[in-house]
């Protein structure tokens, strides 16, 4: 079932507004950043808002540890915003993390849209990238980086599309889905509280495809959100291209960590003949639930035995 509704340039129901726009949309969050004082009790310090944090997965607040994403006015198709550090001056110092020294991910809230792109960094701390948006509804969007000298963050932030919308309902858990002519075969299942092997097998035209290249200094990029909050999940695979024991595929394996039970989704970077692919699954996380995903027989994972580093998580 689908339900159409006429979005205006606001979001009902929000905890908090800004008053800027991104060239098309108004950004909201409707993540608390700080918790409410009550009376007779101590203001919360720095150290207690960094230990809610540590608690929380990424992309759920738009302030964290000092660093806030801030929109920036912006012309129409264009998506501009700034990291603002803790001294409130825009962040124009950045440490490369898979190649690149910003990751900016957005989905819609209804996980029925997903882009990831690299907006340009300007002198003057404003990253800036033609729209990613892909049409009217509520997105959510992710600024994933690492400032120099602090720790890899996530800070997310809505936007909403003025516009009719369409609800759509997630897409049932399934064990294979395709893309570009492209067949992706999901195996395992996540399980909150540790660490789960994700196999993610890619075959053409029914043959496996073992000449995948490298996206992001690896073979494959995943990120999951979990449906409701959209809580951010980035996961890289377990192997690193050129170290001996990593193959260009069929089979690229992700060392994944979920925060809770629930239904999530998952989005699949590739890169095969000099274009960028993206596979999305539906998963349910929790042993009640976990056999809804069929698990097929597949090509060993990428890593082989040894699975040596896990993959990087940034939180």
């Amino acid at each position: 079932m689908r339900t159409v509704t006429r979005l205006a340039g606001f979001a009902v129901g929000l905890a908090a507004v800004f008053g800027a726009t991104y060239g098309i949309g108004r950004v909201v969050d409707p993540a608390p950043v700080a918790e409410s004082q009550h009376d007779g009790a101590a203001a919360p310090t720095a150290d207690d808002r960094n230990a809610t944090a540590d608690r929380l997965p990424g992309g759920l607040l738009v302030s964290e540890r000092g660093y806030t994403l801030e929109p920036v006015d912006a012309p129409a198709g264009e998506f501009a915003f700034r990291i603002a550090g803790p001294d409130g001056r825009p962040v124009t110092r950045y440490e490369v993390a898979h190649d690149k020294k910003m990751h900016l991910i957005v989905a819609r809230r209804d996980l029925s849209g997903f882009r990831h792109v690299h907006p340009a960094l300007a002198p003057d701390g404003t990253w800036r990238v033609d729209t990613p948006l892909g049409g009217p509804g509520q997105w959510r969007a992710f600024a994933d980086f690492t400032p120099t000298g602090g720790e890899p963050l996530t800070l997310g932030v809505d936007v909403t599309v003025p516009g009719e919308l369409t609800e759509r309902q997630l897409p049932a858990p399934a064990a294979s889905t395709t893309v570009d002519g492209y067949t992706v075969t999901l195996t395992g299942a996540p399980q909150p509280g540790r660490t789960s092997p994700l196999t993610l097998t890619v075959s053409r035209d029914g043959r496996p495809v073992t000449d995948l290249e490298p996206y992001l200094g690896a073979y494959g990029h995943l990120v999951a959100l979990r449906r409701g909050d959209l809580a951010y999940l980035h996961v890289h695979p377990d192997g690193t291209p050129g170290d001996g024991r990593t193959r260009p595929g069929p089979a690229v394996t992700f060392l994944a960590d979920v925060p809770s039970a629930g239904s999530y989704r998952l989005y699949l970077d590739f890169q095969h003949g000099g274009r960028v692919h993206t596979a999305e699954f539906t998963v349910v996380a929790g042993a009640a639930t976990t056999a809804s995903v069929p698990t097929p027989s597949g090509p060993a994972p990428t890593g082989g035995a040894d699975h040596g580093t896990p993959g990087h998580g940034h939180n």
